[in-house]
C-alpha cells in the first residue's frame, strides 16, 4: 500500500486557510494596486478571517460532516465576512470604490471558497473510495442492534474511509474479554474504537477508557436505549463544576435568531407584496361568490412557549361550528370547490406569511395544531411539548418528509414530533432554505395528503 493511512487534517487545515486567504487577497488587489492600504487590508482581513474561523469552527470539517453543515458554515462565515469588508472600506473612506463592485468582489470570493471547500470534500471521498488512502482502522465493541447499524454504515459507505476490522461480542456464545479486545487492537494498529454503552459493564468501561488514553486510541460510544444518551447534550461549566443540559437549541443563539428572523421577514415581504397583494382580491371574490362568509379563516393555535395566537388562512370550507374541533378528512363535505383547489396547491396557507411578518410564526418550523388537538396530543404523545420551544412554521421538516395533512394514527404524530425535534436541535439557514424549496416543489407536483 503506497498511500499512507491516517489523518491529514493537520495538513489540510493550514492549506485550506492559505487557499482561502489567497483568494480573498488576490481578488482584492485591483481595489488597491500597490498602495499602502493593501497591506493594511491583508493584515486586517487575515486576522479577522482567522479569528472568525476559529470562533465559528469554519474549518472543523470531518469525513462524517454532512454537506448541509458545510453550507451552513459557509453562510455564517459569509455574512460576517461581508460586514468585515464593508467595515474596512468604510474606515478607509479615501478609497473610493463603487459599493456594487465590493459586493461583486464579496460574492466571487465566497463562490470560489465554496467551490474549493466542496471540491476538497468530494475529492477526499473519491480518494478514500478508489485509492484507499486516508483510511481509519476501526473496531466495534459490543453486539446489538445499534452496533450492527454502525457496522452496516461502515460497510455501505466506504467513501468515509472507515475500515472495519472486527466486531467483538461481549455477551453470548462468541463472547470475548476486553483484554482480548485490547490485544487485537494493539496487534492490528487500530485507530478508533466504537463501544456500545449498553453492552459493557462499569468495570470494563473504566478499563476501556484507560486503555484508549494510554495507547493513544480514539474512543467513541454508541448510546444505549436510555433516553438521555440519545439527546444532543450541551456540556458546560458552572465555575469548575461540569453541567450537562439535555438539549441545545441553535436558534436560541443571538446571531442565529437574527439570521432566522431576517430570512422570515425578507421572504414574507416578498410573498405579501409579490403575491398576496394581487391574489387576495381575486381569490376573495371567488370565495365569496361560492359561499357566504369571510375571505380569511382564522383559528387559535399554540405557538412559541405554548402561547396562543390566531393563525390565518384563505377560507376553504363552508362556515361551520366544527371547524375548530375536527380536522379535515379526505372527501370532507365541508370543503368548497375552490377550497379543494387552494388546499391541493397549499395556496390557502399563504396568509400565514402575515403571521410570519407579525412574529407569531416562522417560515419553517413545527406546524401548529388546533388548540383542542394540542391539549390532546400533549397528554398522549411523549415529547410533544418540546415543539413549542421554537416558533411554529408554515412548513417544516416533518411536512416535506411525508407527514403533512391529516393525522390518521398516533404513528403520524409521533413521527412528526421526531422530525420536529431533529429540526429544533439541528437548525441551520441552509436547512430552512432546503425545506422551503422542497415545499414549493411538493406543492407544484401535488401531494397525496394535500386535501
Amino acid at each position: 500500500m503506497i498511500f499512507k493511512r491516517g489523518r491529514y487534517s493537520g495538513f489540510l487545515r493550514p492549506i485550506s486557510y492559505g487557499i482561502d486567504l489567497a483568494i480573498i487577497h488576490i481578488l482584492a488587489f485591483p481595489f488597491f494596486g500597490n498602495n499602502f492600504e493593501y497591506l493594511n487590508y491583508i493584515i486586517f482581513v487575515s486576522l479577522a478571517w482567522i479569528i472568525l474561523s476559529v470562533k465559528s469552527n469554519f474549518y472543523e470539517i470531518y469525513r462524517f460532516t454532512h454537506v448541509a453543515k458545510i453550507m451552513s458554515l459557509i453562510g455564517k462565515q459569509g455574512i460576517v465576512f461581508f460586514l468585515i469588508v464593508f467595515a474596512f472600506f468604510g474606515y478607509y473612506n479615501n478609497i473610493e470604490k463603487d459599493p456594487i463592485a465590493i459586493i461583486k468582489y464579496f460574492l466571487l470570493v465566497m463562490l470560489l471558497i465554496t467551490v474549493v471547500k466542496l471540491t476538497v470534500y468530494y475529492l477526499l471521498k473519491k480518494y478514500r473510495l478508489h485509492l484507499r488512502g486516508n483510511l481509519r482502522r476501526v473496531v466495534i465493541i459490543g453486539l446489538n442492534q445499534k452496533t450492527d447499524q454502525l457496522r452496516k454504515f461502515f460497510i455501505d459507505n466506504p467513501e468515509y474511509g472507515y475500515q472495519l476490522h472486527k466486531t467483538f461480542e461481549l455477551r453470548g456464545p462468541n463472547k470475548v474479554s476486553v483484554a482480548e479486545c485490547f490485544d487485537y487492537i494493539n496487534e492490528h494498529k487500530i485507530d478508533e474504537i466504537y463501544s456500545s454503552v449498553a453492552e459493557i459493564n462499569n468495570k470494563d468501561l473504566v478499563k476501556l477508557i484507560d486503555f484508549a488514553d494510554n495507547n493513544l486510541k480514539i474512543l467513541k460510544f454508541l448510546p444505549d436505549n436510555k433516553e438521555i444518551y440519545s439527546k444532543r447534550l450541551d456540556f458546560t461549566y458552572y465555575g469548575f463544576l461540569p453541567i450537562l443540559s439535555l438539549r441545545k437549541i441553535p436558534m436560541e443563539e443571538p446571531f442565529n435568531k437574527l439570521v432566522k428572523r431576517s430570512f422570515d421577514i425578507v421572504l414574507s415581504l416578498i410573498i405579501i407584496i409579490g403575491i398576496l397583494s394581487w391574489l387576495t382580491p381575486i381569490l376573495g371574490i371567488i370565495i365569496k361568490l361560492e359561499s357566504k362568509g369571510p375571505v380569511f379563516f382564522k383559528q387559535k393555535r399554540n405557538g412559541l412557549d405554548y402561547q396562543e395566537f390566531f393563525c390565518y388562512k384563505f377560507r376553504s370550507m363552508k362556515p361551520n361550528p366544527l371547524a375548530h374541533l375536527h380536522q379535515v378528512r379526505k372527501g370532507d363535505e365541508r370543503i368548497t370547490r375552490v377550497g379543494k383547489i387552494i388546499r391541493k396547491t397549499s395556496i390557502d396557507e399563504l396568509p400565514q406569511f402575515i403571521n410570519v411578518l407579525k412574529g407569531d410564526m416562522s417560515v419553517v418550523g413545527p406546524r401548529p395544531h388546533m388548540v383542542s388537538h394540542t391539549h390532546m396530543y400533549a397528554e398522549r404523545i411523549d415529547k410533544f411539548m418540546v415543539r413549542h420551544f421554537i416558533k411554529p412554521g408554515i412548513t417544516g421538516l416533518a411536512q416535506v418528509s411525508g407527514y403533512r395533512g391529516e393525522v390518521e394514527s398516533d404513528k403520524d404524530i409521533i413521527n412528526r414530533v421526531k422530525y420536529d425535534i431533529f429540526y429544533l436541535e439541528n437548525w441551520s439557514l441552509f436547512l430552512d432554505i432546503k425545506i422551503t424549496f422542497q415545499t414549493v416543489y411538493n406543492a407544484l407536483r401535488g401531494e397525496e395528503k394535500a386535501y
